[in-house]
């Protein structure tokens, strides 16, 4: 069946447009100009631009510019709230790379809630002189200054459920250290047997890693309550009244609970976005985090017979499709995976902040679409790598104490009651003739089996200091 077609009009011209969605002809101008990326805008930007809208609305109301029409202004806050709550997404259709520093996004938002405006008036599509994008939707109000209000709500939101996730990760890591506190065995520096230590100090300081990176996560806040709403063009709040201007921020931390505040020089707020690379900075460490650990864990748990295999990682799947029996240790190498990920999409985030020019950045939907990725893509690394590796990692005593008899670190050990060099003798001697260290101590009469076993312990090895 034809799908009936409507005309709309715009500064450049005129053409068709399918009558039974809600976008116009700003957004078709956009598909048809930017078929880059082919993904659409990312969902939580949809859902805070439709706070922030609603924000919008409900301060004009109060200023009394819908008086004529309580309807119409009842109509497009419900609009807003159904897009904040997720419910039009499929109708913002335009490409998340776009030119125009996001006016492409915004003017897709405010023709999809004109028209559903238009729906629950129980008017037809495009019937813009009774619900205007521009005029209604977009009153007082630019791209330059709800886009980036609107990406910050974005990633405050997103954020919040990073830092559970990290925190989660965390008490993973925290709750192995009890586990595993008795477990002595070499710990290694550059690759090489260094001192004994334990695996439940190890597995601490991977747990006060991520808690920097939570409280990290958690001071991020305060850098992105900070808005521009109000600023309209380029913050000299051209075409809105004054009284919008010091309203906007304020309805909208009413709305949604965060304490927004309007920027003190909106100029600044509007031209400079150097507060995302400080978030994206914020997240590259997290990924580095992230990585490095991983790759601990891959290493401890190489082998498992022919490697270090001090830990089990839980079997997630067969590791090979020729060679039988090999579990692969998945899980860190996809967290890995998705560091890297993250930490190039920072190095974009940096170049595009960099490259704005005078009174606006233009490559805001850039930084949207790799911050809000990259927030997105380390909590997943983040669940998973608590919940498929970490919580179910196994330690392999028996092989952290022949690593321990093995290896020449025990000598470190010695240095509370013997010289450097006689250490070192001991040291040399262990190598040259492969006899445990242990050993060649009670055999010559340095320390008794009882005083050597209390040196190795678990509390000597961590005791912080000698005695």
């Amino acid at each position: 069946m034809d799908i009936a077609m409507r005309i709309e009009k715009d500064g450049i011209g005129q053409a068709e447009i399918p009558g039974d969605v809600l976008w116009g002809i700003h957004t078709l101008r956009a598909m048809d100009n930017f078929p880059l990326a082919g993904r659409p805008v990312h969902p939580s930007l949809i859902h805070a631009y439709g706070q922030v809208k609603l924000a919008c609305a409900t301060t004009n109301r109060r200023l009394g510019f819908f008086d004529q029409n309580p309807k119409k202004a009842d109509a497009i806050e419900q609009a807003c709230r159904e897009m904040a709550a997720g419910r039009l997404d499929r109708h913002i259709v335009v490409d998340l790379l776009q030119g125009g520093a996001g006016t492409s996004t915004n003017m897709n938002v405010n023709e999809v809630l004109a028209n559903r405006a238009l729906e629950i008036l129980g008017e037809p599509h495009g019937r813009y002189d009774i619900v205007s994008p521009l005029d209604d939707i977009n009153r007082h109000q630019s791209t330059n200054d709800t886009y980036p209000t609107a990406l910050r709500l974005a990633t405050i939101r997103l954020l919040h459920e990073l830092e559970s996730r990290v925190l989660s990760l965390q008490e993973a890591f925290q709750a192995k250290e009890k586990q595993f506190d008795h477990v002595v065995k070499v710990g290694r520096t550059e690759l090489q047997d260094a001192v004994l230590t334990t695996l439940g100090r190890e597995m601490a300081a991977y747990a006060e890693a991520f808690n920097r990176d939570r409280w990290r996560i958690y001071k991020c806040e305060e850098r992105l309550r900070t808005v521009n709403l109000g600023g309209t063009a380029i913050g000299t709040g051209l075409a809105a009244p004054r009284q919008f201007i010091f309203r906007a921020a304020d309805t909208l931390r009413e709305l949604t609970g965060i304490g927004f505040a309007r920027a003190e020089n909106l100029i600044d707020a509007t031209q400079n976005v150097d507060v995302f690379v400080e978030v994206s900075g914020i997240l590259k460490a997290l990924a580095a985090s992230l990585f490095k650990v991983a790759s601990d864990l891959r290493f401890l748990s190489s082998g498992p017979e022919a490697g270090i295999g001090e830990i089990r990682l839980p079997d997630r799947q067969a590791g090979s499709s020729i060679m039988p029996g090999k579990v692969n240790p998945v899980i860190p190498e996809a967290v890995s995976q998705a560091a890297l990920w993250a930490m190039g999409q920072d190095a974009t985030i940096g170049l595009a902040a960099a490259m704005g020019n005078l009174e606006l950045n233009p490559f805001l939907p850039l930084i949207a679409s790799c911050l809000l990725e990259n927030i997105e893509i380390l909590t997943r690394a983040s669940d998973i790598f608590r919940r498929h590796c970490v919580e179910g990692i196994e330690a392999d005593e028996a092989r952290c104490r022949r690593h321990v008899d093995a290896s020449t670190s025990v000598a470190t050990a010695l240095l509370s009651v013997v010289s450097y060099a006689e250490a070192s003798r001991i040291a040399e001697r262990a190598r040259k003739e492969g006899t445990p260290i242990r050993e060649i101590v009670i055999e010559e009469k340095i320390l008794s089996a009882e005083r050597f076993d209390q040196l190795v312990s678990p509390e000597s090895v961590c005791r912080l200091g000698s005695e």
